[in-house]
């Protein structure tokens, strides 16, 4: 019973480098202890089919495909014929490696003579050499294709990262090239509890960096969620107030007719024409100076463009009719206030010349969103980020900046953003 233990782990090992690959491609279906039992019936199933049909190869191999697309459906949200897909691939990937090392072992070390326990120890430490090999592939595929939280690590990171398996494959190459020294079963033992320990502190390892990865994916979401709910507030509350004063306005509005009436019947034209003016001068600077025939753009423009004259900023503008622009206001709210309000602050640090430009279209089959402003001439980088300035909410800055970028990705879009030494420019298409 003992002899089967290394087995054992070989297949455990093979079992969570599965789960870790099916991942790579979809979300998992259900959470908390079903996950567990859902592993634990692959892991026998896979086991089944290893020991019973160890002498039908072709045999064996469809039934470990057919067991891990069966139960990686269940662990899975992916379709049933993506799932086989898969189940192929990864199959196909344990094939591979399993030639690749054995054809080393049996090319190299067993080319001298050796006794039944330094033979078997050759097998195991052999098999546990193509698991670390295994797992490292699946940690570049899991880099290459997976998304969302994978962004949460930055290239260097995953590079350190890699130094783990990539050690272990080191480490148990040294432990192969000592394995004639070995004379008692019980030198062996040690030699692949080292061996298989490290393998199996490398998974560990792993799982922990994605709980990790996973939890800081979940606070970077409520930041995200609590920029936007701040910025739409802020649009929604101004609206309200624009609301509020146009409502004041039309009170005012009775009592001036009301004096207009009373000079034109004293025939007080002199007195008239210059309230008149007054009013005049009054309403226009109150009127709002964009219109898009959409509220939500209005109002967000209407608003940074008070802002920007209050701050003397220049704010120059190129908009069309955008009443049938295809993203939710909400998302309209995230990408306007954010762009504007890094624009603003990065003027009020200008000199001299202080100027935003924004082209707010909608042409063809796209939106075009483009801002461009004059800066101080420096930029801070961190992490290929550009890094703010601003002092207060520093956080708060960047989390807005990813979270117009998530909402481009949303719509399938793009953007470019370029800067020279007076001017930075961040320019977006969304398909309509």
């Amino acid at each position: 019973m003992i002899e089967i233990i290394p087995d054992l782990l070989i297949i455990v090992f093979e079992v969570f480098c599965c789960k870790i690959f099916y991942e790579t491609f979809g979300t998992i279906r259900y959470k908390g202890l079903i996950n567990i039992i859902q592993i634990f019936l692959l892991f026998v199933s896979t086991c089944i089919a290893v020991f019973l049909l160890s002498d039908y190869f072709l045999l064996r191999q469809v039934a470990i495909v057919v067991f891990f697309s069966l139960f990686m459906f269940w662990h899975i949200e992916i379709s049933i014929k993506k799932s086989i897909v898969l189940a192929v691939l990864y199959d196909a990937l344990l094939v591979v490696v399993d030639y690749f090392v054995f054809s080393i072992h049996r090319g190299y070390f067993l080319k001298e003579k050796i006794t039944d326990v330094q033979y078997l120890l050759a097998n195991y430490l052999i098999a546990l050499f193509g698991k670390a090999i295994l797992f490292l592939l699946v940690l570049i595929v899991r880099k290459k294709f997976k998304n969302e939280r994978n962004r949460t690590l930055q290239d260097y990171e995953w590079m350190n990262f890699l130094l783990f398996p990539i050690f272990t494959i080191v480490m148990i190459s040294a432990l192969l090239l000592l394995f004639d020294d070995v004379k008692t079963l019980q030198q062996s033992s040690v030699l692949f509890v080292i061996a298989a320990g490290m393998v199996g502190m490398n998974m560990m390892f792993f799982f922990l960096m994605n709980n990790i990865m996973e939890r800081q994916f979940k606070i970077n979401e409520n930041k995200i969620f609590q920029v936007q709910v701040k910025n739409e507030m802020e649009m929604y509350r101004s609206i309200s107030e624009n609301f509020d004063k146009q409502k004041r306005k039309t009170h005012e509005y009775k009592n001036q007719i009301i004096c207009i009436e009373s000079l034109l019947a004293k025939q007080q034209y002199a007195e008239l024409g210059n309230y008149v003016n007054k009013i005049y001068g009054s309403l226009n600077k109150e009127l709002d100076a964009i219109n898009t025939n959409n509220v939500i753009v209005n109002a967000i423009l209407n608003t940074k463009y008070q802002e920007a004259l209050s701050k003397d900023i220049v704010f120059v503008f190129k908009i069309n009719d955008l009443s049938e622009i295809a993203i939710q206001d909400e998302d309209v709210v995230t990408i306007l206030s954010n762009l504007l309000n890094n624009a603003i602050e990065a003027c009020e640090q200008c000199e001299n010349d202080k100027i935003i430009k924004i082209k707010l279209v909608k042409e063809d089959d796209f939106t075009i969103i483009a801002v461009k402003n004059t800066y101080n001439g420096t930029l801070q980088y961190e992490n290929n980020e550009i890094k703010t300035t601003k002092k207060e909410n520093e956080e708060e800055h960047g989390v807005g900046i990813k979270n117009i970028i998530k909402v481009i990705e949303q719509y399938d879009g793009s953007y470019v953003i370029e800067s020279n030494h007076m001017e930075f420019a961040f320019s977006i298409m969304i398909p309509n």
